[in-house]
C-alpha cells in the first residue's frame, strides 16, 4: 500500500478528562464498539491493569491500543488511543502522550461541568496544537446539566454549542456517532518513511524476559528488527528484541513506520535510560539529526522516609523499591538512616498522589509494613561561602550560623470552586501563606481562584482540607512556579534531651512557635509512660521554644511502712529518688508509630 494511503488511514488520539469524567468507561465503550476485544474477554477498565487503578478510579499508568473501526461506507480506519492518566502529578508524562498524537477527546460530566484537571490538559493539549473534540459524557444522569455544560465547552473552546458531543459510556449511546467524529475531525499523521528515524517514547514499562518495553510514536522513518537504534537524549544503544503493537494485548509486527503507535522491546535493563519524552533514532549516518521538542528530566518536588516498621525488612523493602523503579522512572530513592528508626530510604516522588501509590503497592504487592515520615520538599539553601546545597530532609539541614539564605519551591495554583465557599478557601489557603492574585468567573455560580503557594503549605494536609471546607467541590490544579527566599529554618524535637531526627520539620520562623507547641502537646499524649520523667522539647538551633513533661509513674515504696519514725519514709524516697535519677540517665525511651504520624496530623486541632 502507498505510504501516504496507509498514513490517511491512521488516526492518533487520547482522552483528557478530570478524575473520575468516565474516562476508563469510554475507552471500553470503544473497545467493544470496534470489537477490538471479544465480549467475553470484557471487563470494566480494561486498560486500567493495576488493582489499584480499579479501586480508586484514577488511570495511573498510560497505555495504548490499536483498533479498527469500519465505517458505514465500508472504509476501515486504524484507531490509536494512547490513554493517559488524568491526575496533575503526572502532568509531564500527559504532555508527553499528547504530543503522539494529533487529536485529543475532551470528556466532561455533564452534572459536574469543567473542572481543574481538565482545564490544566486542555490548556496542554492546545499547546501542542491539537484537534479537540469536546464530549459531554454520562448524559443519563438525572442530574445532568447537558445544554448548560454544553455552553461552558463551546465558549471554553470557541466551537458551536452543536458540534460537542453528548454521550452516555455506561450505556453505550452515541458511541458511533463519536467514532465518526474521531474520524472526520482528526487529522491523519504526516511523516515520511523514507527520512531518517525519529520516534517518541512515551513510556515505558519493564518486562523480565524482554527488558524495558518503550512505548512509541514514529514520526518520520521506519522501525524495523535487526537494526541498531540509539535514544538520543541518554546516549543508550539498543538492537530490538520485538517491534509490535497494542490490541491491547502485545502482538508483533516486526515493523513501525511513520504515523503509527506501537511498542518496541529494547532488552535494556534499566528504565532509566529509556526516559519518557526521549527520541529514538538510527546509529551513524543515518541518524536524525535532532530530537523531538519537549524532552525533560523529570525531578521530584515531594520527598519522604520510607522505614520497614521491623529491621529485618529493609532488604525486601530495598529489593521492592528496585523492582517498582524498574516500572517508574520518576521514583527515586536512597538510602538513610534515623536514631529513631534505624534504616531506611529517601524517597523522591511527584506528588502526594504518587507517595500514596507507591506506598499501597508496597503494601499490598510486596507484603511489605512500612512507615512514612512527614512529606518534605527540596530546598536550595546557599552558604556563607557562597555554595549552594540542594536539601531534600531536615536531617541534612546545615547548622544556621553557616547559613547565607534558604530559597524554597513556589506554585501556582487554581482552586475551581462554586461562589458559596469562596471565602472559605481563601481564607485557608491565605493562612497556609497563599498570595492572592485574581478571581475568573466562569459563569454566575463557578469561580476560578488563583494564588501563588509554597509547595511545602500544599503537601501535607492542604487538599483534603479544601476538598473539607468546600464540601467535596473545590477541584485543585497547580504548576511549579519558581524557588523564592524564604525565613526558614529546622525545628528539633527532644525526647528525654535527644533530639529525634525523624521528627524534625523544616517550618517558617512565624509558624515555628505554634507548630512546636501543637507538637509537644501531640507527643506528651502519645510517648508513654516511664519510670522516670521524660522531658520533651522543641528547640530552634540551639533555643528550647516549648518544652512539656511526660511525668514518672511512682512505685509505691512506704505501701511496706505500716507506721513507725517518719525518718524511714524519707529514707526510702530519697533512695527511689536517686535510683529514678540514674535510670534517666542511662533511660531509652522508645517513641511510638503513632508519634511520627503526629507530623501529618498538626492541623486537625
Amino acid at each position: 500500500m502507498d505510504a501516504n494511503l496507509r498514513r490517511s488511514s491512521i488516526r492518533n488520539f487520547c482522552i483528557i478528562a478530570h478524575v473520575d469524567h468516565g474516562k476508563s468507561t469510554l475507552a471500553d465503550r470503544l473497545l467493544e464498539q470496534t470489537q477490538t476485544v471479544a465480549s467475553r474477554e470484557m471487563k470494566a477498565q480494561l486498560l486500567d491493569s493495576m488493582d489499584l487503578e480499579r479501586e480508586r478510579g484514577v488511570t495511573i499508568k498510560a497505555s495504548a491500543v490499536r483498533m479498527q473501526h469500519v465505517s458505514a461506507d465500508g472504509s476501515r480506519t486504524i484507531l490509536n488511543l494512547i490513554d493517559t492518566p488524568g491526575h496533575v502529578d503526572f502532568s509531564y508524562e500527559v504532555s508527553r502522550a499528547l504530543q503522539a498524537c494529533e487529536g485529543a477527546l475532551l470528556v466532561v460530566d455533564a452534572s459536574q461541568g469543567i473542572e481543574a484537571q481538565t482545564l490544566a490538559n486542555v490548556y496542554l493539549a492546545l499547546e501542542q496544537d491539537l484537534e479537540i473534540v469536546p464530549v459531554i459524557n454520562k448524559i443519563d444522569l438525572p442530574a445532568a446539566r447537558t445544554e448548560e455544560v454544553a455552553g461552558e465547552l463551546a465558549d471554553l473552546l470557541g466551537v458551536a454549542a452543536k458540534e460537542v458531543l453528548r454521550i452516555s459510556a455506561k450505556q453505550g449511546a452515541g458511541i458511533d456517532h463519536l467514532l465518526e467524529a474521531i474520524i472526520q475531525r482528526i487529522p491523519a499523521p504526516s511523516g515520511a518513511d523514507a527520512g531518517p528515524l525519529r520516534a517518541l517514547v512515551f513510556d515505558s514499562h519493564y518486562d523480565a524476559f524482554k527488558g524495558v518495553i518503550a512505548y512509541v510514536r514514529v514520526v518520520d522513518g521506519q522501525l524495523e528488527l535487526r537494526q541498531r537504534y540509539r535514544m538520543m537524549m541518554t546516549g543508550a544503544t539498543l538492537e530490538p528484541v520485538e517491534i509490535g503493537v497494542f490490541t491491547p494485548e502485545m502482538e508483533t509486527t516486526g515493523r513501525l513506520s511513520s504515523g503509527e503507535v506501537g511498542y518496541i522491546a529494547t532488552g535494556l535493563k534499566t528504565v532509566q535510560i529509556c526516559r519518557v519524552g526521549d527520541t529514538l533514532t538510527q546509529t551513524g549516518k543515518r541518524a536524525a539529526p535532532q530530537a523531538l521538542p519537549g524532552y525533560q528530566e523529570v525531578k521530584p518536588m515531594v520527598f519522604a522516609g520510607l522505614y520497614p516498621t521491623e529491621n529485618e525488612d529493609y532488604p525486601t523493602l530495598k529489593d521492592a523499591l528496585e523492582k517498582l523503579q524498574l516500572n517508574d522512572s520518576s521514583l527515586s530513592y536512597e538510602p538513610e538512616t534515623s536514631q529513631a528508626l534505624n534504616f531506611g530510604f529517601r524517597v523522591g516522588f511527584l506528588g502526594l498522589l504518587h507517595m500514596d501509590i507507591v506506598q499501597e503497592r508496597l503494601e499490598r504487592e510486596y507484603d511489605l509494613d512500612v512507615l512514612v515520615t512527614a512529606p518534605s520538599v527540596a530546598y536550595r539553601v546557599v552558604m556563607k561561602d557562597g555554595a549552594t546545597v540542594a536539601i531534600s530532609s531536615p536531617a541534612q539541614w546545615p547548622d544556621e550560623n553557616d547559613i547565607e539564605a534558604v530559597f524554597e519551591p513556589w506554585m501556582k495554583i487554581q482552586i475551581y470552586t462554586p461562589q458559596e465557599f469562596m471565602g472559605a478557601v481563601m481564607q485557608l489557603t491565605l493562612k497556609k501563606r497563599g498570595v492572592y492574585k485574581s478571581t475568573e468567573y466562569l459563569d454566575e455560580n463557578r469561580i476560578i481562584l488563583h494564588f501563588e503557594i509554597p509547595l511545602s503549605e500544599i503537601v501535607i494536609d492542604y487538599f483534603d482540607r479544601l476538598k473539607s471546607v468546600s464540601r467535596g467541590y473545590a477541584s485543585l490544579d497547580y504548576q511549579h512556579a519558581e524557588y523564592r527566599e524564604g525565613d526558614l529554618l529546622k525545628l528539633e524535637i527532644l525526647v528525654n534531651r535527644q533530639p529525634v531526627d525523624a521528627l524534625a520539620i523544616i517550618v517558617h520562623r512565624e509558624a515555628a512557635y505554634h507548630k512546636g507547641q501543637r507538637l509537644v502537646s501531640r507527643l506528651k499524649k502519645l510517648i508513654p509512660r516511664q519510670l522516670f520523667a521524660v522531658p520533651i522539647q522543641a528547640a530552634m538551633g540551639k533555643r528550647v521554644i516549648s518544652r512539656a513533661n511526660v511525668k514518672a509513674m511512682r512505685k509505691d515504696v512506704l505501701a511496706k511502712c505500716y507506721g513507725g519514725d517518719v525518718t524511714r519514709k524519707k529514707k526510702l524516697l530519697e533512695r527511689q529518688k536517686a535510683g529514678k535519677k540514674r535510670m534517666k540517665m542511662v533511660g531509652n525511651v522508645e517513641v511510638p508509630q503513632e508519634a511520627f504520624l503526629a507530623l501529618l496530623r498538626l492541623e486537625d486541632d
